[in-house]
């Protein structure tokens, strides 16, 4: 099966496996580099033995909308199947249902809060897990959030100095570039 996928030619050649490993989707240990962080911390390591362990047996699959709530790229599973059932999941460019089965290798892409994610998947798991091990999850290729100054502050008003009055809410509107909405406030309320 890990044949099916590496004849695609759209990566990068990878190093021969041997047989359990390519079973398995996990690199050979012989070849791979460790992660100096993780090396060193035994909890990180228990922690991916255990998800290593709780992943897909051969030949089984992952579904789109479980394996972004176990990597923590959504706060639920009902909420990763909305997002796929909104348009708001694409494998590899393509609109998905959240029963879509993840191989290892595809790009993932998250629109969520104005912000789009772009992940590979590097491992598949079906249990949430932890951040430390979820990061090792993916390759994140997303493109950094916008500055939080982009975003136009409320406004702030000293504590206890009451409701806003009309003037008030002129000039606060004036500031953040909405003059004519409360032109168009007021043309509301004079139609029949």
């Amino acid at each position: 099966m890990a044949s099916e996928h590496d004849e695609g030619g759209s990566g990068p050649v990878a190093a021969p496996r041997d047989g359990a490993a390519a079973a398995a989707g996990t690199p050979d240990p012989k070849t791979a580099t460790p992660d100096p962080k993780t090396a060193a911390d035994p909890k990180t390591v228990a922690a991916i033995a255990a998800a290593e362990a709780a992943g897909p047996q051969n030949g089984e699959s992952v579904r789109v909308d479980s394996w972004i709530w176990a990597v923590r790229l959504i706060k639920t599973r009902s909420l990763g199947a909305t997002a796929c059932r909104g348009g708001h999941v694409r494998v590899n460019g393509e609109r998905v249902k959240p029963a879509y089965s993840l191989r290892v290798g595809d790009e993932v892409r998250l629109r969520q809060e104005g912000r789009e994610r772009v992940v590979v998947v590097k491992r598949l798991i079906r249990k949430r897990v932890g951040a430390p091990v979820a990061v090792q999850c993916y390759i994140d290729n997303s493109p950094p959030p916008p500055p939080r100054e982009a975003v136009a502050p409320a406004g702030i008003r000293d504590r206890g100095a009451g409701r806003p009055t009309k003037r008030d809410r002129r000039e606060m509107d004036r500031l953040r570039g909405l003059e004519g909405l409360s032109s168009s406030r007021r043309d509301a309320g004079t139609r029949p």
